[in-house]
C-alpha cells in the first residue's frame, strides 16, 4: 500500500514539474530504494494521467541504446517511453523555451509500422517485415529532473526523458537500405558536432525496435500498427538553447532540422 501511494505521489510530482517547467530533485536521491520496476510503474501512471486528460499514444521509443548516450548519462542498459500526439513537431519548426525545460537533440532513424509487433520473440527480421517505412527524426529529449542528474530509474520514471520529436526527411522502405551503415552528420549552428551510423543503436536500429517490442511484452504492451517507433540516438545528445539551430543529415533519408527560440 505504501509503495502504491509513493508511486502515485512521484507520478504527480513529475506531472507538476512538466506543467510548471520547474525540474525536481532526482527521484533516486529522494527515495534511494526505487527500483527499475517501480520506475516503470511511475511512468505508466504519468501516461495514464495524460490519457485521462485526452492525450493519445502515437508511438513508443527505445532510449539509451547507444554507448554514446549511455556514457553521457552514466547508465548501462536501454529503457523505453511513450510518444504522445502533442510531442510531434514539423521539420524546420521552432521549439520555444516555454515548451521545454532543458532540451537536448539527438538524431534517430524512426520506424512507421504497418503491422503490430508483440513479443516475446520478436526479431529484427520481424521488424523489417512489419515496417511501412523509415524516416529521419530529431528526438528532443527533455528532463523533469534538475540538471539532468539522472540515474536509470529517474529517466525511466520520467517517460524515458521524452520531450518532442521533429519529423523530416523522406520516407524510405526499411529494406531498401542497410540500416546499420546509414550514416548521419549532426550540425549545431552550422558546425559539425557529431557523426554516427545506424549501428550505434544496439548494432542495428531494427534490433533496437525488436528489443523494445520484447521489453513491452513484459508489461502486457506491444507496438501497434501505424505507430511511430524510435530506436535510440545514433550520436550523443546536444543542448538546444534559444537561438540554436540543429540539423541532422542522413544517408538516403535526407535531413531534418529544428530551431530553438
Amino acid at each position: 500500500m505504501f509503495k502504491a501511494k509513493l508511486i502515485e505521489e512521484l507520478a504527480a510530482c513529475l506531472l507538476e514539474a512538466e506543467r510548471t517547467r520547474r525540474p525536481v530533485e532526482p527521484l533516486t536521491a529522494q527515495h534511494p530504494e526505487i527500483t527499475v520496476e517501480d520506475a516503470y510503474a511511475i511512468q505508466l501512471k504519468v501516461i495514464d494521467a495524460k490519457r485521462a486528460r485526452g492525450a493519445r499514444v502515437i508511438g513508443k521509443k527505445a532510449g539509451l541504446t547507444s554507448q554514446a548516450i549511455q556514457r553521457l548519462f552514466g547508465v548501462n542498459e536501454p529503457d523505453f517511453g511513450h510518444l504522445l500526439h502533442d510531442m510531434t513537431v514539423e521539420d524546420s519548426s521552432v521549439i520555444l523555451s516555454s515548451e521545454a525545460i532543458q532540451p537536448k537533440a539527438e538524431p534517430e532513424i524512426a520506424f512507421l509500422l504497418a503491422e503490430p509487433l508483440k513479443g516475446p520473440g520478436v526479431t529484427a527480421a520481424d521488424v523489417l517485415r512489419a515496417t511501412r517505412y523509415v524516416i529521419p527524426v530529431l528526438e528532443i529529449i527533455d528532463s523533469r529532473i534538475v540538471d539532468w542528474k539522472i540515474k536509470l530509474a529517474d529517466t525511466i520514471a520520467d517517460n524515458a526523458s521524452c520531450g518532442k520529436v521533429v519529423v523530416g526527411g523522406r520516407a524510405v522502405p526499411a529494406d531498401s537500405i542497410d540500416l546499420r551503415l546509414a550514416g548521419v552528420v549532426l550540425e549545431k549552428n552550422g558546425e559539425i558536432v557529431a557523426t554516427g551510423a545506424g549501428a550505434a543503436a544496439l548494432g542495428n536500429p531494427a534490433i533496437a525496435v525488436a528489443w523494445l517490442a520484447n521489453k513491452l511484452a513484459t508489461f502486457g504492451e506491444g507496438l501497434e500498427a501505424n505507430e511511430l517507433i524510435l530506436p535510440g540516438s545514433l550520436t550523443s545528445a546536444f543542448d538546444g538553447r534559444p537561438g540554436d539551430h540543429i540539423r541532422a543529415t542522413f544517408d538516403h533519408l535526407g535531413s531534418v532540422s529544428v530551431r530553438f527560440g
